[in-house]
């Protein structure tokens, strides 16, 4: 039973999955879009929706939290120099997935993560 799992796994071991995911994170911060498949975009909502709140606080306390889960110096000081105030006003809601289409290999579907 999966009773109270909210995660997907991905096929991954747990530090593989934590690995990949702050990579995601750390791109989708520093280009501000990408394209993935649709489970990865989920996963990658729902952590960089928590960091980016995170970074909303500005306190060092904040950005240690956030360095601990992303260990990438570059998009951490785009995140809270450039991404935090803009979502300041903002109580969430951070990221759009939107669809678009079927890789050709083998027919995952893909979709755009993008910060709105």
């Amino acid at each position: 039973m999966r009773h109270r799992v909210d995660t997907r796994k991905l096929g991954r071991d747990t530090s593989h999955r934590k690995a990949m995911l702050a990579n995601l994170v750390a791109s989708l911060i520093i280009e501000e879009s990408i394209e993935t498949t649709v489970t990865r975009a989920k996963e990658v909502r729902r952590v960089a929706e928590r960091i980016i709140t995170r970074a909303k606080g500005g306190t060092l306390h904040d950005r240690r939290l956030v360095i601990a889960r992303m260990n990438h110096k570059a998009a951490v000081n785009k995140l809270f120099d450039d991404v935090a105030p803009r979502y300041s006003e903002r109580p969430g809601g951070y990221t759009r997935i939107v669809r678009t289409g079927f890789r050709k290999d083998d027919a995952a579907p893909l979709a755009i993560i993008a910060l709105v």
